[in-house]
């Protein structure tokens, strides 16, 4: 087996559709490991891994933690909350001063887009994007992609997936749609005006203002959070006129699902607004696959540390 193209991981738009199609592999076997008895393997007992989380997470943190310990890794976990950032530090330095205690890797997750990228360019390190502000995703991509490949097969060409919600302030759409494009699928997004990037066609992607119509085209909608944090935190905002319209207009519900003359895959990135962009009822049904994404997560988050490590020089 040979290893991926590139020595970073920053986002999706840098990969082959061989690199993807490599991580997958990878993350099968990982998944085996994740579902035995014993869940650890000695494959990263002498790398040394720093998450530095300088925006909010729970999910993507726990979820690169556990894959790290999966990996036998030593793990150095950062909070930009209560460190030298706020006293001015630049991030460079943040990071050197952390390589120079001997740290091989390093997963960064940024408000500003293009962080990871610029860190990659500027530190002798190994860097995973865990999201960078609106930009990317890539281990999100990854898993989202790496589950709809568990239910509808390996192929993706002619697959049709949708991404629904707020397009706008989303870094998972971003990934999405090249690592999906990368694999042969089509890809519509749909949602208000306001909240549909305007040159994003340039993207190659379909646009939709119409659930029911997406709803009909698709086999696969990716359901996104709406991210009230990044459009000034709460409900009163200029994107729409209020979260009650938009579930209205934009939410998934058993009733749209039930009108459909197939059965569609619905994957969501979490955290769920339950309530709002998809209901309980769909949340839990059999037709949803968010917690198989979580534990995908574990999985395609093991084979890309994996895989990146093999070029890593150990310190």
């Amino acid at each position: 087996m040979g290893g991926l193209s590139v020595k970073h991981l920053t986002g999706i738009k840098g990969l082959l559709k061989e690199d993807i199609e490599l991580i997958f592999q990878t993350a099968d076997e990982f998944k085996d490991v994740i579902n035995r008895p014993i869940k650890k393997v000695p494959s990263l007992r002498d790398i040394t891994i720093a998450n530095l989380f300088f925006e909010n997470s729970t999910r993507t943190r726990l979820s690169f933690e556990l894959a790290e310990k999966r990996l036998s890794a030593d793990v150095v976990n950062f909070s930009a909350a209560s460190s030298s950032v706020k006293k001015g530090e630049t991030l460079i330095d943040t990071v050197n001063n952390i390589l120079a205690m001997k740290v091989d890797m390093v997963v960064m997750r940024h408000p500003h887009p293009g962080a990871a990228k610029f860190l990659s360019e500027h530190v002798n390190t190994t860097i995973v994007n865990a999201g960078d502000g609106t930009h990317e995703h890539p281990t999100q991509a990854l898993l989202d992609a790496y589950s709809i490949r568990e239910n509808l097969g390996a192929d993706f060409k002619g697959k049709k997936v949708a991404i629904v919600g707020d397009i706008l302030h989303s870094r998972v759409a971003l990934s999405n749609i090249f690592c999906l494009q990368k694999l042969g699928a089509e890809v519509m997004v749909c949602g208000p005006t306001t909240l549909i990037p305007k040159h994003i066609k340039e993207l190659g992607v379909k646009v939709s203002h119409s659930l029911e119509e997406t709803l009909d085209w698709c086999d696969v909608a990716n359901m996104l959070r709406i991210q009230l944090e990044r459009q000034g935190g709460n409900d009163d905002v200029a994107f729409f006129p209020s979260l009650r319209e938009y579930s209205m207009q934009y939410g998934l519900t058993k009733a749209k699902l039930d009108q459909l003359e197939k059965k569609i895959l619905v994957l969501h990135p979490g955290p769920i607004n339950r309530g709002v962009e998809i209901t309980s009822d769909v949340a839990d049904s059999d037709q949803a696959v968010i917690l198989d994404q979580v534990e995908n997560g574990v999985a395609i988050r093991m084979a890309v540390l994996y895989l990146l490590a093999s070029g890593v020089e150990r310190k």
